[in-house]
């Protein structure tokens, strides 16, 4: 039987291993949490050149639950440079089915990003969305079979309220950087049962939280 792993392709492999040292030497300058005075856009200007990718665990925790929860659609908010994006679109090729409709605001990150999606044989599967996340996803019209929350944390819940509507009983959604204070309002609004979520932190670097739709 031929098992089939994407994430070893070669391509993929140097790919990631190239953003992710370019994530290492950005790390010191990264912005994380609250976005102050600033506005999405504007934030996302200044940050045109700062990686600020998932870990390698995380993106490998992100691959097993797409390849076991076979989603036709992913939703990623929150492209930057592609690192997460790339373990998702891995997922969704090996299962044979399925597309990656990804967000993001920054102009450079975008063109960056489909570069790499190109390099990588993995265009193919990927849609980048320019733009705010809240404008360009709610014209978003087939049902979401998973989520993953990984652009300006504040932005969080109103992106999850966006998708809801669209979210099937046994969705996952999941929120990377769980452990910061400006995740909070999100956690307890998917950690009270009566949202419609079962909720559990998995201790991935920063903590992702994993929800699933009831």
């Amino acid at each position: 039987m031929t098992h089939t792993n994407t994430l070893a392709d070669p391509r993929v492999a140097a790919a990631l291993e190239r953003m992710f040292a370019e994530a290492g030497r950005d790390a010191a300058r990264a912005v994380q949490g609250d976005r102050g005075t600033m506005t999405a856009g504007e934030l996302a200007d200044a940050m045109a050149e700062i990686y600020m990718p998932i870990s390698a665990e995380g993106g490998r925790l992100l691959y097993t639950l797409v390849r076991a929860a076979r989603p036709a659609t992913v939703v990623e908010f929150g492209t930057s440079f592609g690192i997460s994006t790339l373990y998702l679109a891995a997922a969704v090729r090996d299962n044979g089915a399925g597309r990656v409709v990804t967000t993001e605001l920054s102009k450079d990150k975008i063109a960056a990003a489909r570069r790499t999606f190109a390099e990588t044989g993995l265009d193919d599967v990927i849609t980048v969305l320019e733009g705010d996340a809240r404008d360009t996803l709610a014209g978003l019209s087939e049902p979401v079979g998973f989520v993953l929350l990984d652009g300006w944390k504040d932005l969080y819940l109103p992106v999850l309220r966006l998708l809801e509507p669209r979210l099937a009983p046994g969705t996952l959604v999941a929120a990377d950087d769980s452990t910061f204070d400006s995740v909070r309002p999100y956690l307890d609004h998917v950690r009270d049962p009566a949202n419609g979520y079962q909720s559990v932190s998995f201790p991935v670097e920063d903590g992702i939280e994993i929800s699933c739709r009831l």
